[in-house]
């Protein structure tokens, strides 16, 4: 995502993904089937890069359109709004992504359209901790 980068920023996001975990206590998770498969990546993002922590995730090519990207964000979410402690999350999605757009809209999150955003084309979807479906 927002790539492709040169090898400095290629190891800049690298090491924004690792610092989060010992910064914030959260951070990026793989999804993986069973026997070891990855599949794709869900996380709670924040720091310089994010206006706001957010909920994102992305499955790779083949495994669309399966339910692992809500299963895993629900998972996510649920943890981040119970032991995880906070009260709201963002997922920034591109208008075009209407795979992530459904993603959010199952999650239960709302369009907020005064959220700030590094990407102003980007949507902001908000999810509040309390709302939404349950894994």
């Amino acid at each position: 995502m927002g790539g492709p980068y040169d090898q400095r920023g290629a190891w800049g996001v690298f090491c924004h993904d690792v610092a989060l975990w010992v910064l914030f206590g959260h951070g990026a998770l793989m999804i993986d089937l069973p026997g070891g498969i990855c599949i794709g990546q869900v996380g709670i993002n924040h720091g310089p890069l994010f206006p706001e922590k957010e909920l994102g995730w992305l499955v790779y090519a083949g495994h669309e359109g399966q339910g692992y990207a809500s299963e895993a964000a629900a998972a996510l979410r649920d943890w981040a709004f119970g032991p995880g402690g906070l009260e709201t999350l963002v997922s920034y999605v591109d208008p075009r992504n209407a795979r992530s757009i459904a993603v959010a809209e199952r999650l239960g999150a709302q369009l907020d359209a005064g959220a700030a955003r590094t990407d102003p084309e980007d949507l902001v979807y908000r999810h509040h901790a309390g709302t939404g479906p349950k894994s």
